[in-house]
């Protein structure tokens, strides 16, 4: 597929698509439900539903990439039909697209199988009637019902907590911090937590990262609507990892209650810091882990069987750790952007030129890159085997420099095309401006005969 990132996205959306059916020990009766519904709510049929089954189940995330090149196709909806198919889902929002469809067949709007279901349910979603978007409004709000999981890393719940103020900013300037934590479901274990002083999706990953390296892949994650987790990227890296991602209902803050009432917790840390009055970031972290491993972590917690502590809890817990290789992690946090290659074949990179090759002048090429290693960067090009480069070495001595390739070279010529072209256009000019007659030549006809 010519689009990486593309590809990517339709895969982890696929994955997490399938992940219901994915939880251990659902009966077949429950399976058949879960099926009807996730394809009525994704207009997929069951077939298709199954193919993508079998093909996680066979290759993995890798199996759920659209096959092939993607055939770009337009396909118009007049505006009064689609003004009819967002009301008939107005009205009832549970409407399938297939319903809409057909129901606009039947009342003679539009032909049998001149709209598919893939366009409407775009334009749908683009207007903002997807069925997910519908039911975050027509779901009747309910009182969040207390759970626990059995087991340690099945659900891991995360969020980012403002910090105190610090003199690290530009000379000197106080700067807010900010702490992000991972916590497991259920043993109240805290997996990492850290305070960082900017607020973006970087933090999470480093964060995710080092929780996933020290203590094994979880089987599920369990967010808020933050816009630092509902991240392409964090649904790609899930679904590499098969984490299943869960977000929580739309302004319902007591759905993460959990990693909420932690962050309470740390407001009386937050108060012997200001005692403390650290002057940099490393400093403040490390009493941090201070004040968590003994006034947390091996703290009796009412909240867990005989008021144990979350490490004992979580070390005691017989459920085995799933680790990965660190290749396979590297690739699931992978990052691309794209980067136009300038006239001496290199590319500019947060803040570092590195050499893609002057074959690629003037052409924008795919970087794949790992946010915690920028060493060495991968580069693609569609038709190419992707490469790795690494940042340019400027020495005190100019190179020598590497000749141009061969589409580059100057094409020798026989003559000057632009002449050749411009003499024979003026020719079909002067064609153009001859007169019909001549009128010099019937006055002197007229003085001959007088």
């Amino acid at each position: 597929m010519k689009d990486w990132k593309k590809a990517e996205e339709i895969a982890a959306e696929r994955v997490q698509l399938l992940a219901p059916l994915l939880a251990d020990g659902i009966d077949a009766a429950k399976i058949r439900e879960v099926k009807a519904r996730i394809c009525e709510q994704h207009s997929i049929t069951e077939r298709t539903l199954r193919r993508y089954l079998a093909e996680y189940r066979q290759k993995g995330f890798l199996g759920l990439k659209p096959k092939g090149k993607a055939q770009s196709r337009v396909e118009v909806i007049p505006p009064q039909v689609l003004e009819q198919a967002i009301l008939l889902r107005r009205e009832v929002p549970s409407r399938s697209v297939a319903q809409i469809i057909q129901i606009l067949e039947w009342e003679g709007r539009i032909k049998p199988r001149e709209i598919k279901r893939s366009t409407l349910q775009d334009k749908l979603a683009a207007r903002g009637y997807s069925t997910r978007q519908m039911r975050m409004y027509t779901d009747s709000g309910v009182a969040a019902r207390r759970f626990q999981r059995k087991r340690r890393n099945s659900m891991w719940h995360s969020d980012i907590k403002f910090g105190p103020y610090l003199p690290i900013g530009p000379n000197g300037a106080l700067k807010q911090v900010y702490l992000v934590t991972f916590v497991d479901d259920a043993t109240r274990f805290v997996l990492h937590g850290a305070f960082y002083p900017t607020l973006d999706q970087l933090i999470i990953e480093d964060s995710f990262r080092s929780a996933i390296q020290k203590y094994g892949v979880p089987e599920s994650v369990y967010f808020d609507n933050g816009k630092q987790y509902r991240t392409k990227w964090m649904t790609r890296t899930c679904s590499k990892l098969g984490i299943r991602l869960i977000f929580a209902r739309p302004y319902s803050p007591e759905a993460t209650g959990k990693v909420e009432r932690f962050n309470r917790v740390v407001d009386s840390f937050l108060s012997e810091a200001a005692l403390e009055k650290p002057k940099t970031l490393d400093r403040l972290n490390e009493l941090f882990q201070v004040w968590l491993s003994e006034c947390y972590q091996n703290k009796h917690h009412s909240a867990l069987e005989n008021k144990m502590s979350p490490e004992t809890a979580f070390r005691s817990d017989k459920q085995p750790l799933r680790f990965v290789e660190t290749e396979v992690l590297t690739n699931a946090f992978l990052h691309s952007e794209s980067r136009k290659v300038d006239k001496s074949g290199c590319i500019n990179f947060m803040g570092k030129k590195y050499e893609v090759g002057l074959s690629f002048i003037g052409r924008t090429v795919d970087v794949i890159y790992d946010p915690a290693d920028i060493v060495e960067l991968t580069i693609e090009y569609e038709g190419y085997v992707p490469w790795r480069v690494r940042e340019l070495e400027i020495g005190e001595r100019a190179g020598k420099r590497p000749p141009l390739p061969d589409y580059l070279q100057p094409q020798p010529a026989e003559s000057a095309r632009l002449l050749n072209a411009a003499g024979e256009k003026k020719l079909q000019r002067q064609e153009r401006q001859i007169p019909a007659v001549s009128y010099r030549a019937v006055r002197k006809e007229e003085k001959g005969n007088v």
